[in-house]
């Protein structure tokens, strides 16, 4: 662990090949750059984070990823494919980093704002993990986790299966959890839908890089919101989808901790 003055913290961008809802989403075109693409460009806007390490498997399918990381001058781990957890402690050990933030490749609007808010939340306060609260946007924060608590997890779990990982921080009862303080208002949406694992979700995105005119994936979140309540027949392409998709995360949770 490095001293407390030189905390290392990273962002890792976790992204696999093999969805199957939406087959090989991360490599989907949308104004000339993949989605994954996209997400490295906003990624590189976090201010408060010193690196920036794509988190993929060992599997072949994801060699592209590898390449993809390397053409646009971001690092790249490569672990276990099912288990998260394990890959990420894996990329922390390499990179030497005390704590990360969970860029999730499904995000492409994951919010620079509200990285660089856990970064510095959890700067002035130390804890193992800051929670994402429900009223937030889907799609628009990410959690921030300790090198020490994620090895704790990879101590007592007793599963590979780690896709829904959230739970052994917060529900294990091991863990000093806090969640992410918002103030702004404009952020507390929980009727829009912003991760991608539908058709509909890609759709939504496209929408919105053609309605702003975006090509490099620089606008604030803040903006994105103020068009979608501008408009808010945007929201309706997707969000139909929220029910199914929290159900399907809600049957993939366990939390399965290994008898002392």
């Amino acid at each position: 662990m490095n001293t407390n003055s030189h905390l290392k913290f990273a962002c890792f961008i976790t992204v696999r090949m093999g969805s199957t809802r939406l087959p090989r989403k991360a490599l989907l075109p949308i104004r000339g750059r993949s989605i994954i693409e996209h997400l490295i460009d906003r990624t590189k806007l976090v201010k408060g984070g010193d690196l920036i390490v794509l988190c993929t498997s060992t599997r072949s399918e994801d060699d592209i990823l590898e390449e993809i990381a390397r053409k646009n001058e971001i690092e790249c781990f490569r672990g276990s494919a099912e288990d998260k957890l394990a890959r990420w402690l894996g990329a922390a050990e390499k990179f030497d980093v005390d704590y990360f933030v969970t860029v999730d490749g499904d995000d492409p609007f994951a919010d620079p704002e509200l990285i660089d808010l856990a970064i510095a939340q959890m700067r002035q306060n130390p804890c193992d993990f800051i929670n994402i609260p429900q009223t937030l946007v889907c799609g628009g924060a990410e959690y921030c986790i300790s090198l020490a608590a994620l090895k704790k997890v990879c101590e007592v779990k007793n599963t590979d299966e780690t896709e829904i990982m959230y739970t052994y921080f917060t529900d294990s009862g091991l863990f000093n959890v806090r969640d992410l303080r918002v103030d702004d208002r404009i952020f507390h949406n929980s009727n829009i839908r912003m991760t991608l694992d539908y058709q509909e979700d890609f759709d939504f995105f496209k929408r919105i890089f053609d309605e702003l005119n975006i090509d490099v994936n620089s606008i604030p979140l803040r903006r994105i919101i103020e068009l979608i309540n501008r408009k808010p027949e945007i929201a309706k392409i997707n969000f139909f989808r929220q029910e199914q998709y929290l159900a399907n995360q809600k049957l993939k949770t366990k939390l399965l901790i290994k008898q002392t």
